[in-house]
C-alpha cells in the first residue's frame, strides 16, 4: 500500500532521513520506533505528502505522490486519516466542528448526515455529549480521541498515528492503543 524508496530529507544542514526505504503492506499495522528527533514524524509527513523528499520516491497504491501536483495529491490524501502528535485540533472550533471538518471539506453530504457521522465517530472513540465543547475544555486523552475521531471521519483506507499515546496516563494510553487496533 505504501512504499518509500531511498528518501532523503534535510532541513538546512541537518540530515533527517538518509536513504530510507520501507514497504507497508495492505491490511497490516506497522509501527515505526526510533529515538526522539530521529525522523519518525518527518517520515509520516512524507507518506501523506505534507513534505516532499529531497531525493527518493513515496508510492501510495503505486502512485509516486512526491511528484504529484496539489490537486492530484489532495485526491490521494482522501485515502488517509492522520492523528497528529498533539491531536492538532482547531482551537476556535467545537469538538463537533473539528470532527466534521474533513467531511465538510471533502464531501457534499447534508448537514444532518455529517452530524450523524460525527456522533458515530465520537461514540466509536468512547466520547459522547462533547460535540459542543471546545478543545480547551477537554483533557489530553479526550483531545487525542477527538483527533482520532476526525482521522476516521472519512473512513480512510490508511490511518497514520504520530505518537498517539505520548503524555497520556497508562489507562488512557491503553484505551487509545485498543482503538487503534480496532480501527
Amino acid at each position: 500500500m505504501i512504499k518509500v524508496v531511498d528518501i532523503h530529507k534535510s532541513f538546512n544542514d541537518q540530515k533527517v532521513l538518509d536513504g530510507l526505504s520501507l514497504d507497508i503492506e495492505t491490511g497490516k499495522i506497522t509501527v515505526i520506533i526510533g529515538q526522539s528527533g530521529g525522523g519518525k514524524s518527518v517520515l509520516l509527513k512524507h507518506m501523506i505528502g505534507l513534505i516532499r523528499p529531497d531525493q527518493g520516491e513515496v508510492f501510495v497504491e503505486g502512485v509516486d505522490i512526491a511528484r504529484l501536483n496539489d490537486r492530484k495529491l489532495n485526491e490521494i490524501r482522501k485515502n488517509f486519516g492522520m492523528l497528529f502528535q498533539e491531536a492538532a485540533l482547531f482551537d476556535s472550533m467545537t469538538v463537533g466542528e473539528n470532527v466534521a471538518f474533513p467531511l465538510n471539506e471533502h464531501t457534499r453530504l447534508k448537514t444532518k448526515q455529517i452530524r450523524e457521522i460525527v456522533q458515530q465517530k465520537l461514540l466509536q472513540v468512547g466520547l459522547r455529549d462533547v460535540t459542543h465543547k471546545m478543545p480547551s475544555e477537554l483533557s489530553g486523552g479526550m483531545r487525542k480521541r477527538v483527533g482520532l475521531a476526525r482521522a476516521m471521519a472519512l473512513d480512510p483506507k490508511i490511518i497514520l498515528f504520530d505518537e498517539p499515546t505520548t503524555g497520556l496516563d497508562p489507562i488512557t494510553a491503553d484505551a487509545i492503543d485498543r482503538l487503534i487496533v480496532d480501527t
